[in-house]
């Protein structure tokens, strides 16, 4: 390795969060602050939110039991009972 090329390493860095949290890790940098942590994220709490924006998954149910009468109320064809064509005689 060549010598005085590579950054310092802090094995004692800290990173801070808005939420108050500190997390001590290893790192080029000696701070480092960020706005949301694994603490304070919805997703990692378990108060995330779920939108359902425009009504996407009423709207899916709707035309999903549509389709589902649609195909219910016509009777399926047997299979193999098309009418067989002649060939054209050759005149």
């Amino acid at each position: 390795m060549k010598k005085d090329i590579h950054p310092e390493y802090h094995t004692d860095a800290v990173i801070s969060c808005a939420c108050g949290n500190r997390i001590t890790v290893g790192s080029t940098r000696k701070e480092t602050a960020v706005e949301i942590c694994g603490a304070c994220h919805p997703f990692y709490t378990g108060k995330e939110k779920l939108i359902d924006t425009a009504g996407r998954v009423e709207r899916f149910e709707r035309r999903r039991a549509a389709t589902k009468a649609k195909y219910a109320s016509t009777p399926k064809k047997a299979r193999g009972t098309k009418a067989k064509t002649t060939a054209k005689s050759k005149k």
